[in-house]
């Protein structure tokens, strides 16, 4: 109950302390990239180097993208040039499927795409669209009150509407922690950061004239941050 607690109180402060009013820019909406079943069986579509796990924190927690007012700060403008709502599940997601989250410092700059992998094997393609304040972190990686390393940034709208979550308890998605989501239960195992080259063992099916080929004309990524 404490610790259910905690979380409440800390999504309803950051949305409070970000200064929220509604006044951003709507992201626009998408129905066709993301598909979270798919994760259960995820291939990486691009080469990716081990880069450390800070915390296995099994804690997610997330966050509305319209708490990000500061039209000039970097996260703003990635969001607005990068990201869309899918309708579905109400995360953010960019061309390639990888969704948005918020991440410490520890995990590199606003656009840093990674594959995080939990302990069921599932695998989470997220990319860096908010960086959570070293003063809330623990070393730039575990947020302090709730020791959450993955936060999502999501259209609650959607999300609270979405027939994969429920608002439970406390009235928050998955009562504030997306750890209460079988599919995305569990510690995290492993993280590895995205390359811009492609995955050479990556293909895809194609199946009106049932030939398998290598995917090479999807990439649709820059990093310049």
């Amino acid at each position: 109950m404490k610790k259910r607690f905690i979380i409440t109180l800390v999504f309803i402060l950051s949305v409070v302390l970000s200064g929220y009013s509604g006044n951003v820019e709507e992201l626009d909406t998408t129905a066709d990239i993301l598909d979270v079943n798919v994760l259960k069986d995820y291939q990486k579509v691009y080469q990716s180097e081990d880069y450390g796990v800070c915390s296995v924190s099994s804690t997610k927690t997330y966050m509305d993208y319209r708490a990000i007012t500061a039209k000039g700060s970097t996260q703003y403008r990635y969001i607005q040039a990068n990201m869309t709502i899918d309708e579905a599940t109400g995360f953010l997601v960019d061309d390639d499927g990888f969704i948005g989250v918020a991440l410490g410092s520890y995990y590199g700059v606003i656009g840093d795409r990674y594959y995080i992998t939990l302990e069921s094997g599932v695998v989470l393609p997220v990319v860096k669209v908010e960086e959570k304040a070293d003063g809330d972190t623990v070393g730039g990686c575990s947020h302090s009150s709730d020791g959450s390393v993955i936060e999502f940034v999501i259209d609650t709208d959607y999300a609270a509407d979405s027939e994969l979550f429920n608002r439970t308890g406390n009235g928050l998605i998955n009562s504030g922690n997306y750890n209460n989501y079988d599919l995305f239960k569990g510690e995290i195992v492993k993280v590895e950061k995205v390359k811009d080259e492609l995955n050479p063992y990556y293909v895809e099916y194609v199946t009106n004239d049932a030939v398998t080929i290598n995917n090479h004309n999807i990439f649709n990524y820059a990093s310049g941050y």
